[in-house]
């Protein structure tokens, strides 16, 4: 079975090697050592933490049918007549929508901003946190 280094899991979660650690010495995350004395991770145990992790926590869930919320911060908006174009970088991930200036403007957008991007199928919804 693989199993990860605490900074291959910390790319992986979105964290720092410090917050494994952590999580790890909590016992939130098991870890094992390896032939070579690194602190690892065997893949089951991340896999499952992982997705426990994007559980999250219930009382900020919000009620929609998107479930893959990538929670981040605007790191971008272009403005046009009608359309608008929003970035928002989640942990590693980098995420652009195209979407009405209207709804921009009614969601208060401006970079800087706490965002989620919610993906369904090809589209991608923003939610205002």
């Amino acid at each position: 079975m693989q199993s990860y280094t605490i900074g291959q899991a910390a790319r992986l979660l979105g964290v720092s090697p410090d917050t494994v650690r952590r999580w790890a010495d909590a016992g939130r995350v098991a870890t094992h050592r390896d032939e070579s004395g690194r602190r690892v991770i065997d893949g089951k145990s991340l896999a499952a933490f992982s997705a426990e992790l994007a559980q999250g926590d219930d009382d900020d869930a919000s009620y929609t049918s998107a479930r893959n919320a990538f929670p981040g911060i605007v790191t971008g908006i272009k403005l046009g007549d009608i359309a608008a174009q929003v970035t928002i970088q989640a942990g590693p991930h980098r995420l652009v929508s195209l979407l009405t200036r209207e709804a921009v403007e009614e969601l208060g957008l401006e970079v800087g901003m706490q965002a989620t991007a919610r993906v369904k199928s090809t589209s991608v919804h923003i939610d205002r946190t």
